[in-house]
């Protein structure tokens, strides 16, 4: 897949973390019917490959569902066999080295110029600015100045009033978690989950 491309096109990427796997799985499949095309699912969440692998075979090989959180190039093998198309990452990771010899793009987590140099010469399709909520919108213009062709997705503390002064700050996507997901990875409320979806997909698309 075209990481950056589908980054472009649907500017919301679902981040599903929590500590039921089928909850998880529940959530993927309401987040895809409610129309976010671009999900992760985090390796730190309980069960996380196995709700991959679940989530593949319910949504289809063409469907953007990646995997968060890896860091070993274990993680890399294990995220890529379980059907991940593309990977995230918190920071310069040895991931990134086996994702190239994979043939899978990679979303790497970064903060300062100096990593943002570091992802990008590692082969980065795009760099998630993290943790966000540590400079804001502001932050973000400020490393566009410097970087202006580099395509960067804000994560961390990006909630429905955030995502658009992010995208308007520049940002090619915005990555969200918690205020997207709410208490649907914990068995919660999928109705209120696609009513936030709509609310976050009519905020990116604004």
């Amino acid at each position: 897949m075209n990481l950056l491309d589908t980054l472009r096109a649907h500017r919301l990427l679902a981040i599903v973390r929590g500590p039921d796997p089928q909850a998880a799985l529940d959530s993927v499949l309401a987040l895809a019917d409610s129309g976010v095309n671009l999900i992760e699912v985090s390796l730190t969440a309980a069960g996380a490959l196995d709700t991959i692998r679940r989530a593949r075979a319910a949504l289809g090989p063409g469907f953007a569902l990646g995997a968060g959180t890896v860091l070993t190039e274990t993680d890399a093998r294990q995220a890529a066999d379980a059907g991940a198309t593309f990977l995230v990452t918190p920071a310069i990771a040895p991931s990134l080295a086996e994702a190239a010899r994979l043939g899978l793009p990679v979303l790497a987590g970064a903060l300062t110029p100096s990593e943002v140099v570091q992802a990008t010469l590692a082969g980065a399709a795009a760099v998630k600015l993290f943790p966000a909520s540590i400079g804001g919108p502001g932050y973000l213009r400020a490393l566009r100045d410097p970087f202006p062709q580099t395509a960067f997705v804000p994560v961390g503390g990006v909630d429905a009033t955030l995502a658009p002064q992010y995208l308007q700050a520049g940002a090619i996507a915005v990555g969200v978690g918690s205020p997207l997901l709410g208490d649907a990875v914990r068995g919660g409320d999928l109705a209120a989950l696609r009513e936030r979806a709509q609310a976050f997909l009519a905020g990116a698309a604004a």
